[in-house]
Parts: C-alpha cells; structure tokens; sequence
C-alpha cells in the first residue's frame, strides 16, 4: 500500500511541475538557451590533454612503484637504450624501421651503406633555438667516455662492411646476441628482424633493421628543442624514402602516439557533423505526418537542440574547471543522445494519448505525471553507474574523466528536457488547440471553407477536426501517423501470434549460445594502438614491429635490490635458475664463464670474488659496460660488497606477444615473493599492463553492482517489486549479449569498451522500463491484451529512438580510427540486442511468464450496460470520466 501511495505521490508532483512549467513556458524555454550561451563562451580555455600515459595508465600499480626504485637505483634515462619496449619508451627519442621495398637483404652491402647514410643524414639534423644550431650531438645521451650512445647494430654494420672491404671471412653475425671486434657481447634481438635462419648460427638473411636515437630532455629547453628534433627527424625519414624507392622505412617518436591519438578527434569532426544531420533529419521526420495540426516537426528538431544544448552547457563547465580533453570524449554526444531521444519522444507518444479537448496546462501536467517518473529514475541510474566510474576507486584516468564528465552532461539534459522541451511542448500544443498550422503557424480553415481553395492549399493545410465525426475518438487523429499505424494494425498483432512465438524463442537460444561463444574469448587490450586514428605513423610502425620484431620480448630489467652472497655456489644457482630460459644480457653469468676460462673455481671467498669482479673483470675492454649494471658499496669495516645489480632477460615471443607478457610478468612476480634472492622486474610497458584487466574490468564491476543494489532498493518503492526483477534480467542478457558478439567482431575489453558496457546497462533500462512497468501494473486483461497495449503506448517511441539512434552512429562507422571503431562497434550493438529484447523477446516471454493477469469478468448483459450512465476508463496516465448518451 506505501509503495502504490508513494508512486502515486510522486506521478501527482510531477504532474504539478507540468504545470508549473506550462504557466511559465518563455522562461523555461529561454534559461537553458543562455545558460548554455554563457557557459560555451569558455572555450577561450579550450586545453587538450598530452599526457597518454596518465589518462591510459593505471594510476596505481606496482609497476610505478617498482619503476620509481629502478630509476632511484639505475637512472632509467640513461638505461632506455638497454630497456628497450615498443611504444613506451619513456623520454624523446626517434625511431625508425628500415625494410626492403621488395624481399631484400638489408645485409648485403647496398642496404647497409643506405641504411649508414640514413645514419649520418639523422645526425646532421638541425634544429635553429636562441641562435644555436643544435644536432644531434648536442642532445643525445652521453656513456661514461662522453660520447652519444646508439644502437649496436650501426657499428655491427660498419664492421660488417669494414670486413668485406678488407675481403675477411672471420666476420659473423649471430641472433639474437651477437660479438663485436672488441668482444663485446650485446643483444641485437630489437634491432635486427626477419632474421633467416633464426638461431644462433651466422645470419645471412635479415628483412628488417630498426635504429633508435635516444635525447636529453632534462629541463623546458631541452623537451622543447628535442621535440623540433623529431619533426625534423620524420621529415628527413620520409624524404630519405623519397629519394631511395627500394627502401621503406616506418618513423615512430616520443610524440607520435600523442599526436595520432589526439588525431581522432580531427578526423571525427566531419562524420559528428553527419551524425548530427542525419539524426535532425530523422527526429523531424517521425514527429511529422499528414495532418497539419497534429505533425510536430518542430519537436523532433528541438529534441535534438535540448541535447546539443546540455552537451555545450557541460562543455562550458569542463573548461570553467580547468579540464583538458582527449579523444574518448567522443563518446559522450552519444551517451546524451541515447538518454534524450528515448525521454523526449516517449513525451511525444504520452502527448498523443491525451484529450484534445483538454486545455494546454492539463494535457502538459499529464504528460510530466506519465513520463517523468521513469526519465529520472533512469537518470538517477545514469548518475549512480558513472558516478562510481567518476570516483577515486576508478584506477585508469581516461574512464574517470569520461564518466566524470558524462554525469555532468547527463544531468543538464535531464533538466533541459524538462525545461527547454517542455516549454517547447506547451507552445506546439497551443498551436494544435488553436487549429494551427505547426509549422508555418497559420490557421487552418474549416472543411466546408477549405474545399474552396486550390489543390496544393488543401494539400498543405489538410487536417482533420473533431466535429468532423462525433465517432471518433481521440486517438484516432493520430493512428495516421505512419509508426503508429505500423504498431496498431500491424506488429503488435504478428508478435503476439501463437504460430510466431516458437520461432522468437529459437532465435533467443541461438542469440544466447554464440553469446556464450564470444563470453568464453573475452580478452583485455591494453594496445596502444586501439585508441589512435589509422592511418597514422603508429599504426604503421606498430604493424611493422609485430611484422618483424615480434620473436622476441621488451628487454626486461632483473635487478637484485639487496645484497646477497653472489660467491656462495647456492646462490649462484637460485640465480641461475631464475634467469634459466631466457636470453641473457647477464654481467654475472659473463663473470662465472670468466671465471671458468681462468681454471677458477666460482665459489671463492668473498673478498677475492669481489676484487676480481672489480679490478680484473671489469677493466677489460669487453666486460666495460657492464660496470653500469653493478652498484658497489663499502661496508662499516670498510669493506667493498655488491649492495645491488641488474641483469637484462628477453622471452622469446610468438604472435600473442602482449599476452605472452601478461603471464611472464604474473609468473616472475610471484617467483620474486617467494625466491630466496630478492628481485624486481621492470620494463616501461609493464605500466600499461600492470593490473590493467582488474583496473578496466573495476568500473563496470562497480557500476553493476551499484546498479543491482539501486535496482534492489527501489523495489520498496516501485509500485510493484517484479518490475525491478524483469529489468535486472533484461540488462543481465543485453550485456551477456553485447560483451559476447563484442569479442566475436574483434573488439577488444578496453577503456573504451568497458565504457560503452556502463552506459549499455542504462541504455537498456531506459528502453525496457517503461515497457514492463505498464504491463506489471495492467489488471483486468489478459497478458497478451496487456503486451499489446503495452506495445502500443511505448512501442513507436522505442522504434523512434531505436532508428535515430542507429543512423546517428553509422558515420562513426566511416571514421579511420580504431577509437571510433571500438566505439561504433559497441554502441550499435547495445542498441540493436536491446532493441531486440524489447520489441521481439520481452513482449513474448511476458505472455507466459509471472505476472499473471485475471481474465476479464463476464460481459454484462446488454440491459445492464444501458443503464450506465458512466463508464471509468483507467490507462497509465489519468482516470477520465467519458460520459457516454445512451
């Protein structure tokens, strides 16, 4: 009984704010228009967010942590030439990928004096600052003898070509740890691609040479000087390819993630502007039909404005706060438009089925008291679901600032729909109580004054007026609206046969079993390259890389933070074998085969394994480099003893690369809790992948589960408590469906994804809702006379905003960009399976499902219905008195 009194209570103070809102219709029309004014004026402060690694990143995750002790230990920045990764390099730095354009050998003696050319073009780079020339010289990273440091392979191509001019044969190349001349031993493995015949033979045959040219970028000067550099770098790159055809070569930078993924927005401008045509033009088209008076083109516009409208507003308030975008804000237009299409012409549809002889006031109030209760139970949905999104406990900044943000806008069209649309109702519904036309605003003449004029007058200003049959009732003015007709006559009849229901059932088996598929392949993506445009440098680099670079793993860096007893012959082992199955860049097993060669034991005292180490290992030529690998410290008695080292691995890798990594950095991890010797991993790319499935799956936990409980809770208040069971069902299999056919069209779980996934799930509760809810509450009829009904009152508006919707999304399709792919992807399928559920599946399993419905009581006699004087008609929106002459 509380339930139905507080339901009742607030359909009646909603009902009161109609007609509030209709006794003040220009203020509440013109407040949003200058709000939104006065707040898109801000976009002076209009600032884009550079930074890929704090929005994509998790904010907190060991790799920091472990990230932060490394460089404390071993500066990363002068180490980025031995910690190699992909696309996380941090730092400036230019990159470059050098193939044939045919199958060449890139050792034979053309390509590498192209590819030594190439070497000595890039470094000649200029770059004019403060009247200096600066090259690459004066902004490399500089070793211990001062000199810049590059990529090995550059001196094992020089020595290759000093060898075959001096007509040597001694010379060879190894993979993926080859010697120098000086016997130097150093991994070419990210350097050298297409190797043939991989192994650790001599390599004859190689299709691919990649050289990395890392820069200082110490302080403001030197960031900006560095950053000139690279755009010199990818135009002396591409020039270069433009002079030597039979080179290809892929230039990759620091900035060059940055600018490609900011690039989405820009070649999004023009489908958004499509998108936005074509759905104006769809909104004025289902608001309109034949008769003059009763089409609301206007309305179907304006709906369209209100979202615009609440869109800017929150765009004014974003840049107000100092907030910066980045290209997932693509998203939220069409979050705003999924929310607004739905509430605006499920007002259109209760504007149909009140009394035309009712005043403007009451029929606005009745609408407000039908349609507003369901609109801001589902915005208060919205605003729970990406309010945890928007919440500290989110871990990847990128979905935080988006959810944030999409609250905001949310928000604003929940008001302005109330406000700017509303108001809009009330003069469109002044214009058909005075028999207007509803878009040129003229009166329309009586029948008998109308056949006077021509043809073309009768054609535009045909209507149809209620003295023209006394029969008639209300809604049949409007059952010649082409969609309403279609779900009258038609649909509602065809899906509730008998004969059609068997079929609707096997497709929802079939719907679920390749769900299920798709569910059991579910995969994270944590790529880089799934968020930038396509035809941009990155994706061509990182087609490349995975072309040629992919048999091996970023350079992963072992360090040993404490000290242990690197003498003792157990620990030697522990080490040994925790490094066993790698390629090993190793100063310490380089200094065991020293000691061997030299008829020595390894397990020596302490004090002559640590001298050797340093006073005979260490000053040789070849074993020089490793003295950065090693921090010596001395004891209180002042005794030297290793306080820390580091080693470098590489996993050989297949094509699943990226997963491959996933569970070698899991498995190490927990090797080092439980190892006697105590290690940290870091690679730059571990702080992508670092507890990103937990932080981008963390957000659509929280959202549904606060959505169950907000489901559950308002079970107390609902009139009816199935109805909040029915929804939790219906979103349940829309989402099982949308994360299953996802992954069978090869989307990945992302950001970008697990954010369509958040707003799916008040997608489907805007469209299912209002459907169950008019047929949990019917009495008197039999389920399958309360799904037609139900049908028929909710029916057309889900099919209006289901078709807008759609075409609104299809330039999306057309955008180059994997961002706005994910994006389209995601979004057409929430909106096609709850479209689906609503209109095919739920209308058929109500028909056999709970509630149950009464059966109607015997018709009363003829006698006895000629002595009523008044029939009650009851219908979701008022209980009107039609008195009846008999």
């Amino acid at each position: 009984m509380l339930r139905q009194v507080l339901h009742g209570g607030l359909r009646t103070s909603f009902s009161k704010l109609g007609h509030f809102v209709a006794n003040h219709p220009v203020f509440f029309a013109s407040a949003p228009v200058l709000v939104s004014i006065l707040l898109g004026a801000s976009f002076s402060r209009y600032r884009v967010e550079e930074n890929v690694e704090y929005l994509l990143a998790p904010k907190h995750s060991l790799a920091k942590i472990e990230g932060n002790l490394v460089d404390s230990l071993f500066p990363v920045n002068r180490s980025k030439h031995t910690l190699y990764s992909d696309l996380q390099t941090p730092g400036r730095y230019g990159r470059v990928i050098i193939t044939s354009s045919g199958r060449g050998n890139m050792l034979d003696q053309h390509h590498i004096d192209l590819i030594l050319k190439l070497h000595s073009l890039v470094t000649k780079i200029q770059v004019h600052m403060l009247g200096i020339n600066y090259t690459f010289a004066h902004m490399c990273i500089l070793d211990d003898n001062k000199s810049c440091i590059v990529d090995d392979i550059l001196q094992v191509l020089e020595e290759l070509k000093g060898a075959r001019l001096a007509n040597r044969t001694g010379f060879a190349i190894r993979y993926p740890i080859t010697y120098l001349r000086d016997g130097r031993e150093v991994y070419i493995g990210h350097q050298l691609g297409g190797v043939q015949p991989p192994g650790k033979e001599r390599v004859k045959f190689a299709e691919a040479v990649q050289l990395t040219y890392y820069l200082q970028a110490v302080n403001s000067l030197n960031d900006v000087v560095a950053a000139k550099w690279e755009a010199k770098f990818c135009e002396t790159v591409e020039g270069f390819q433009e002079e030597n055809s039979e080179l290809r070569v892929f230039p990759f930078t620091s900035s060059s993630l940055q600018r490609d993924f900011q690039k989405t927005s820009k070649v999004s401008e023009r489908p958004l502007l499509t998108s936005l045509s074509l759905c104006v033009s769809l909104a004025v088209l289902f608001c309109s039909m034949r008769d003059c008076v009763r089409t609301k083109p206007w309305l179907g516009l304006l709906a369209v404005v209100t979202m615009s409208l609440a869109t800017l507003t929150s765009a004014g308030i974003v840049n107000l706060t100092g907030g910066k975008y980045n290209s997932t804000f693509l998203g939220i237009p069409f979050i705003v438009l999924g929310h607004g299409l739905y509430g605006t012409f499920e007002m259109l549809s209760s504007w149909r089925r009140t009394r035309e002889d009712q005043h403007v006031k009451e029929r606005v109030a009745a609408v407000f008291g039908d349609c507003v209760l369901p609109l801001t139970a589902s915005t208060a949905m919205y605003m729970v679901t990406f309010g945890i999104g928007a919440s500290p406990f989110t871990n990847i900044e990128a979905v935080r600032i988006f959810c944030r943000n999409t609250c905001i806008s949310v928000f604003f069209n929940y008001l302005y729909i109330l406000t700017f649309y509303g108001s809009n109702l009330v003069f469109t519904g002044y214009l058909e109580n005075n028999y207007q036309h509803n878009i040129f605003c003229k009166k329309v003449p009586r029948p008998e004054l109308l056949q006077q004029k021509p043809m073309w007058y009768r054609f535009l200003m045909y209507t149809q007026y209620n003295e023209e049959g006394a029969e008639a009732t209300d809604m049949n003015a409007y059952e010649s609206h082409l969609l309403v007709s279609f779900m009258k006559r038609y649909y509602c009849d065809w899906i509730t046969n008998t004969y059609v229901k068997p079929f609707v059932v096997l497709f929802y088996l079939v719907y679920i079993s390749f769900a299920l598929m798709g569910y059991l392949q579910v995969s994270e993506g944590s790529d880089l390259s799934n968020v930038v445009a396509t035809e941009t440098s990155t994706i061509a680099y990182t087609t490349a890389q995975q072309k040629y670079f992919s048999n091996y793993s970023p350079v992963i860096g072992f360090y040993i933070y404490e000290s242990i007893e690197y003498w003792n012959a157990s620990v030697q082992e522990d080490v040994l074998e925790y490094t066993k199955g790698f390629v090993r860049i190793s100063w310490f097993e380089s200094y065991l085969s020293f000691l061997r060669k030299l008829n020595m034991t390894t397990g020596l005292p302490k004090r002559n394994f640590t001298e050797l180490l340093r006073n005979a290992f260490l000053k040789l030529p070849q074993f020089y480099h490793f003295s950065d690998d090693i921090i010596f410290g001395k004891r209180s008695g002042g005794e030297v003893d290793v306080v820390a080292s580091r080693m470098f691995l590489v996993a050989k890798t297949t094509e699943n690369k990226r997963e491959e990594m996933y569970i070698l950095l899991d498995t190490l991890r927990k090797l080092s809790l439980t190892s006697k010797v105590k290690f940290i991993i870091f690679n730059p790319s571990f702080v992508y992948m670092d507890r990103y499935a937990s932080s981008v799956g963390a957000p659509l936990k929280n959202s549904c589960i606060s959505a169950l409980f907000l489901l559950f809770f308002s079970a107390f208040l609902v009139a009816d408590s199935l109805i909040n069971v029915w929804v939790t069902l219906v979103v349940a299999s829309v989402e099982f469906g949308v994360i299953g056919f996802m992954t069978l069209w090869k989307v990945e779980l992302d950001c970008i994804s697990v954010l369509c996934l958040i707003y799916g799930v008040n997608y489907t509760i805007d469209s299912c809702a209002p459907l169950i809810s008019t047929f949990v509450l019917g009495r008197d009829f039999t389920r399958t006379k309360w799904v037609k009904i139900t049908l028929e009152r909710h029916g057309v508006s889900m099919l209006q905003s289901y078709l807008c919707y759609t075409v609104s999304l299809l330039p999306l399709a057309g955008v180059p960009s994997n961002l706005t792919r994910t994006l389209f992807r995601c979004l057409f399928l929430t909106a096609f399976i709850t479209f689906f559920h609503c209109l095919a599946i739920l209308p058929i399993m109500l028909t056999f499902l709970p509630p149950s419905k009464k059966k109607r009581k015997e018709k009363k006699s003829a006698e006895s219905r000629e002595e009523i004087e008044c029939v009650e008609m009851v219908d979701s929106t008022r209980v009107v008195d039609q008195i009846t002459t008999v």
